[in-house]
């Protein structure tokens, strides 16, 4: 029996809307949240082969008042990939264009994991939007992370499925066993129904992508791309939202890239690893409100 989302009885009722724009030639799916008509106080970037569902749950916790938009990245999800080869600094381009498009300029901006470094990227590179927020952030280089060992199994994974026959190729991308490898080792949760829902999260959307080059790309700009590298360029007001057990970067490793932004807000939520946005929403949204000056939800 398929497990019961926690959170689908909150994001019922708030007005959801499906838009799609071309940005840098790319057609770029997004979901608008919440009251369309007031102007847009949040975008969210997911991580790395998710898309816009994974960070529903904040959505559904920070409640019908708050504008939000969440665009599949491209080459996730529904969105086209990039026309030319993926690396950091096309993620950035596209990410400012995105804003620019959508007027969303005078929103703040938020990235978990993958979408941290393209957040983080956009920001130093002159994006104008004056408040971020990054949960989980890749603050320091995954090869060198806690499981920087399985970090490095991973690489082999990925140019393997891109050097396969396309059948076999996609075949391992979309191996169920590999993915649900992947989803235990990052869900904390001792909650059976959380748990499976996560794993259920995980099967069916860890797998929609436009191409295996395009995963592939994504995936090296993520492992040799962080956070640090853009922190000294980076001078918006920014809150941090991380745990104390992610397996992809350290708390140490959190709590020195806040040190180098100066006046960065860091909030630590405990017990939870990489998947804050599954499992502790209400804390994200909870910290989310406070630093948009928004009363707390009802």
């Amino acid at each position: 029996m398929p497990a019961v989302s926690p959170y689908a009885h909150k994001l019922a009722v708030i007005p959801t809307v499906e838009a799609s724009v071309v940005v840098d030639g790319v057609t770029t799916h997004y979901w608008e949240y919440g009251d369309v008509s007031s102007p847009v106080q949040l975008v969210m970037i997911h991580g790395f082969r998710g898309d816009h569902h994974g960070l529903e749950p904040i959505v559904a916790e920070l409640g019908a008042d708050v504008h939000v938009i969440i665009p599949d990245l491209p080459g996730f999800g529904i969105s086209d990939a990039l026309p030319s080869r993926a690396d950091i600094n096309s993620y950035a381009h596209w990410l400012s264009g995105f804003i620019t498009t959508l007027n969303a300029e005078s929103s703040a901006i938020l990235g978990h994991s993958f979408g941290s470094i393209v957040v983080g990227a956009s920001l130093a590179t002159g994006l104008p939007n004056k408040r971020a927020i990054l949960i989980n952030p890749i603050a320091a280089n995954a090869l060198k992370g806690p499981r920087g060992f399985m970090t490095r199994l991973a690489v082999l994974y990925y140019k393997a499925a891109a050097a396969l026959p396309a059948k076999s190729g996609y075949a391992l991308l979309k191996n169920k066993a590999i993915v649900r490898v992947m989803s235990e080792t990052m869900a904390k949760t001792k909650d059976p129904n959380l748990r499976q829902w996560i794993h259920e999260q995980h099967d069916q959307y860890f797998s929609l992508f436009a191409s295996r080059d395009s995963v592939l790309e994504a995936f090296e700009t993520s492992v040799s791309n962080d956070v640090s590298q853009f922190a000294p360029d980076i001078h918006q007001e920014l809150m941090m939202l991380v745990a104390d057990k992610d397996d992809i970067t350290a708390l140490p490793e959190q709590k020195l890239l806040a040190s180098r932004i100066p006046g960065t807000r860091l909030e630590i939520v405990e017990g939870v690893g990489h998947l804050v946005h599954y499992e502790a929403p209400d804390f994200a949204a909870r910290n989310i409100r406070d630093f948009l000056g928004l009363k707390a939800a009802s």
